[in-house]
C-alpha cells in the first residue's frame, strides 16, 4: 500500500474522515519524526509506514485521500532515546493515537511492549528493537455518523440528587430478571428489570465506575487476576469494549439514551491523573513513546522516574497546555458525542497540581470554567491523592461537589459508639459545615456517602472488623486498614438472630443517617440489598462473584426500606437545602432554622465526653430568599444507646401536632403515627423522625 499525503491540517487532533479522506494530527513537542502505520482489516498485517509530511508547532499532521473509516493504524515516533533527560522515544513500539475513539485487537502483556530490553542489568536504560506491534491494539478510523450530538438531557439540579455508584458489570451480572446475553453490558444496565429498580429507588443519576478503555494490570495477570474496577486507562476517548454487548459502540449511547428516557443522568468516573503505562518499568503504548517529557510529569533533576502522586506509576502533566487540551477535549467529546451529564474525577487534587503545588485557581479549573460546553455538566471531586498536602476536602472550586470520606468515617464511628464522634456528627449532619461553607458554595457540595465501591459494602461494615483480602492475592495487606466497622459481635457469617437483628438495625440507622443529613446522598450499588464482598474491602481486581452484586440473596425487606427512605427525602425539602444552616433567626416567625437537645429537650451538651444522643429541630433556611411556610420542621433523633429512653418533644404550635414518620426500630417503620403532647420512647440503636402536621389532617 502506497501512502499518498497531503499536507492536512493541525486543528483538530486524531484521526478525522470528512467523506473523502482522512487527516492524521498528534502532538509531540519532542519528536524529530511522526510516522502513519496502516494496517490490514483484521490489524494483524502492517501495510504502509510513512512519516507524516507536516508540523506546525507540535503537532505532526497529514492528510491521506481515499483512507475510509474501519481502517486500523497507529503512529511510531522518532527522536532521542535518554531516559535520563526524559526522552523515550523507540520507533520499534507502535504507539496508540491519544485521541481514538476505537480499537481493533486485544493488548497483551508482552515483553516487547516495553521500550528497553527487560534482560539488560540497565533495564529502562537499555533499549529494545522488537517490534510490539502484533501484541498491542490498533487505532480504528471512526465513521463520523457514529458520534453525532446527543442533546437532550434530564432536568434536576444538585439538591435533588440521589447517586448511584455501580459497576458497569457487576450490577448486572447476576440479575436473575436480566437476560443472560446482556448482563454485564452496557445495554444490560437499561434494562427493563434495572430501569425499574433504580426509579423504584428514586435515583437520580448513576455514576459508573471507569468505561474509558483501560488495560488489566500485567502483575494481575500472573496471579490469574484482572482489573475490575478500571482505574488504568489507556484511551480517554474510547468506552471499554469488554462492556459491549450486540450493539458494540452504539449501545453506549443507547444506553445513555435510555437512561435519559428514564429520568436518569449519567455520571462517569474518569481517571485523567495517570496513564496505564506505569512507571519507568511499564511499557511503551502511546504517550510514554509519543513524548515522554510532555505527557507526564518527571521528577527534577532526575527526569528518568515520574512523579508519583497517583501511587500508580506516573502522573499526566496537566500542566503542558497540550496534555490540559487533550484532557478538555476528552470531557466535551463525552457530554457532546456521549450524552455524558457528569463526571467524578479520581484523585482530582492531582488535576489541580501546578509547579508550586496545588492551587485552586490553576490551569485546569480555569480551563474548566471558561468552557461553555461543560458549564452545566456535575463536577464531583475525589479531593485527596497521595502527594505532598494532598488532602484537600473543602478546596477546590464551588463549581464541584466533593466527596466527603469524613462523612463516611464519622457515621460509622458514631454507630458503633467510638467517643466523641456525637460531637463531629452534628457537623455532618448539616452538610459539614464547617468544611465546605466559603465562597458561596452550596450545601449540595458535600457528597455523603457511608461506603464506596473502595472499601467495604454496607453489609460488610456491619459484619466484619478485619479486612478479608487473601482473594487479592497480596497476603491479606492491601486495602484500607480503617475501616470503622463494626461486626455486632461475631466475625462474618452467622445464623445468631440477635446479631442478625443488630446488624439490620444498624444498616437502618447508617442509610437513614446519610439520607436524613445536609448535602447529596450516595448510594452503593448492591447496599440495598444487603449484598456482601465476604470482607473483601479492596475488590478491585475481582471480576467474579465476590465483585458482581448477589441479587440471588437480596433482602427485600431492606431494599423496602431504601425506597421509603428515599422517597421521604424527595418529599422533604427540609433535607434538600441548598444553603448551610448555622441557627440564625429567621425573619417569617424568628425561629432558629436549626435547634439541637438533648433527649430532655435541653439545650445540647457539646462539651460532654458522653454525649451519645442528638435531637435536631430541623427548618428552612433563615439565609434562604424564599423562606420556608412557619410550622415547616422535621424533629430528628439520633439515638445510639443500648437502652431505650424517654424524649420530650420541643415546642409544639399551636394547631398542630408531631407525627411520626419513620422509626428505624419499629416494624412498620414508616406508618404516620400521632404522637402524644410530651412524651415518647425512643427504642435501643435507632433514628426517629417526627414532622409537624395541622390538626384535624388526618396522618
Amino acid at each position: 500500500m502506497n501512502l499518498q499525503f497531503r499536507p492536512g491540517y493541525p486543528t483538530q487532533l486524531g484521526a478525522r474522515f470528512d467523506g473523502e479522506g482522512t487527516n492524521f494530527a498528534v502532538f509531540s513537542a519532542n519528536a524529530i519524526q511522526m510516522d502513519l502505520c496502516i494496517f490490514s482489516a483484521e490489524g494483524t498485517r502492517e501495510l504502509a509506514r510513512k512519516a507524516l509530511p507536516e508540523r506546525t508547532g507540535p503537532i505532526w499532521h497529514g492528510y491521506v485521500p481515499g483512507l475510509k473509516p474501519g481502517t486500523p493504524y497507529g503512529f511510531r515516533a522518532h527522536g532521542s532515546y535518554a531516559p535520563e533527560q526524559g526522552h523515550r522515544f523507540n520507533p520499534n513500539k507502535l504507539l496508540m493515537d491519544p485521541y481514538a475513539r476505537e480499537f481493533r485487537g486485544n493488548w497483551t502483556d508482552h515483553k516487547a511492549t516495553l521500550g528497553y530490553d527487560a534482560a539488560s542489568p540497565g533495564l529502562d536504560l537499555s533499549f529494545d528493537a522488537r517490534d510490539s506491534a502484533p501484541y498491542v491494539a490498533k487505532s480504528l478510523i471512526s465513521d463520523p455518523d457514529l458520534f453525532n450530538q446527543i442533546e437532550e438531557r434530564p432536568e434536576g439540579d444538585w439538591s435533588e440528587a440521589l447517586i448511584y455508584e455501580a459497576h458497569p458489570k457487576g450490577l448486572t451480572m447476576e440479575h436473575p430478571h436480566i437476560p443472560e446475553g446482556v448482563r454485564g453490558t452496557y445495554e444490560g444496565l437499561t434494562s427493563d428489570a434495572m430501569l425499574e429498580h433504580l426509579q423504584n429507588l428514586g435515583v437520580d443519576a448513576i455514576e459508573l465506575l471507569p468505561v474509558h478503555s483501560f488495560l488489566n494490570d500485567g502483575f494481575l495477570l500472573e496471579r490469574g487476576l484482572r482489573n475490575y474496577w478500571g482505574y488504568n486507562t489507556i484511551g480517554f476517548f474510547a468506552p471499554e469494549p469488554r462492556y459491549f454487548g450486540a450493539e458494540g459502540l452504539a449501545g453506549f449511547r443507547n444506553m445513555v439514551r435510555r437512561f435519559h428516557s428514564a429520568g436518569i443522568k449519567v455520571i462517569l468516573d474518569v481517571v485523567y491523573n495517570h496513564t496505564a503505562e506505569g512507571d519507568q518499568r511499564g511499557p511503551t503504548l502511546c504517550y510514554r513513546g509519543l513524548d515522554n517529557a510532555s505527557y507526564y510529569r518527571l521528577i527534577g533533576g532526575q527526569p528518568r522516574y515520574y512523579v508519583n502522586d497517583t501511587g500508580c506509576g506516573n502522573m499526566l502533566n496537566i500542566s503542558n497546555s497540550y496534555v490540559l487540551r487533550m484532557v478538555m477535549d476528552s470531557l466535551r467529546f463525552w457530554v457532546n458525542q456521549m450524552g455524558i451529564d457528569g463526571f467524578r474525577f479520581d484523585l482530582a487534587t492531582t488535576l489541580g497540581r501546578e509547579d508550586h503545588g496545588f492551587d485552586r485557581n490553576g490551569g485546569f479549573f480555569d480551563a474548566l470554567r471558561q468552557d461553555p460546553v461543560l458549564a452545566d455538566v456535575k463536577l464531583i471531586a475525589e479531593p485527596w491523592d497521595l502527594g505532598p498536602g494532598g488532602y484537600r476536602v473543602g478546596d477546590f472550586p464551588h463549581e464541584f461537589a466533593e466527596w466527603n470520606d469524613g462523612f463516611r468515617d464519622c457515621v460509622r464511628k458514631y454507630w458503633r459508639g467510638d467517643a466523641h464522634s456525637a460531637q463531629e456528627l452534628g457537623a455532618r449532619l448539616l452538610g459539614s459545615a464547617d468544611r465546605f461553607d466559603r465562597d458561596g458554595r452550596r450545601a449540595w457540595t458535600s457528597v455523603n456517602f457511608v461506603t464506596s465501591h473502595d472499601g467495604f459494602t454496607l453489609a460488610d461494615t456491619t459484619s466484619f472488623n478485619e479486612r478479608h483480602n487473601l482473594a487479592n492475592g497480596e497476603n491479606g495487606a492491601d486495602g484500607h486498614h480503617s475501616n470503622f466497622s463494626d461486626n455486632c459481635g461475631i466475625e462474618g457469617n452467622t445464623n445468631d438472630p440477635v446479631i442478625l437483628a443488630r446488624r439490620a438495625r444498624r444498616r437502618r440507622n447508617l442509610l437513614a443517617t446519610m439520607f436524613l443529613s445536609q448535602g447529596t446522598p450516595m448510594l452503593l450499588a448492591g447496599d440495598e440489598i444487603g449484598n456482601s464482598q465476604a470482607g473483601n474491602n479492596n475488590a478491585y481486581c475481582q471480576d467474579n462473584s465476590i465483585g458482581w452484586i448477589n441479587w440471588a440473596e437480596a433482602d427485600e425487606e431492606l431494599l423496602e426500606f431504601v425506597a421509603k427512605l428515599s422517597a421521604f427525602r424527595k418529599s422533604n425539602r427540609l433535607l434538600r437545602q441548598t444553603l448551610f444552616l448555622h441557627g440564625q433567626a429567621r425573619s417569617q416567625d424568628g425561629l432558629p432554622d436549626v435547634e439541637w437537645s438533648d433527649l430532655t429537650d435541653a439545650p445540647l451538651g457539646w462539651r460532654d465526653p458522653g454525649l451519645s444522643s442528638l435531637c435536631l429541630t430541623l427548618r428552612g433556611s433563615a439565609e434562604a430568599s424564599d423562606p420556608d411556610a412557619e410550622n415547616d420542621c422535621l424533629f430528628l433523633v439520633f439515638h445510639r444507646e443500648e437502652t431505650p429512653a424517654d424524649v420530650t418533644l420541643p415546642n409544639t404550635p399551636e394547631g398542630f401536632h408531631w407525627v411520626r414518620a419513620i422509626d428505624t426500630s419499629a416494624t412498620d417503620m414508616f406508618e404516620a403515627c400521632e404522637i402524644g403532647l410530651e412524651k415518647f420512647i425512643v427504642n435501643w440503636q435507632s433514628v426517629v423522625v417526627l414532622t409537624l402536621k395541622p390538626n384535624g389532617i388526618e396522618t
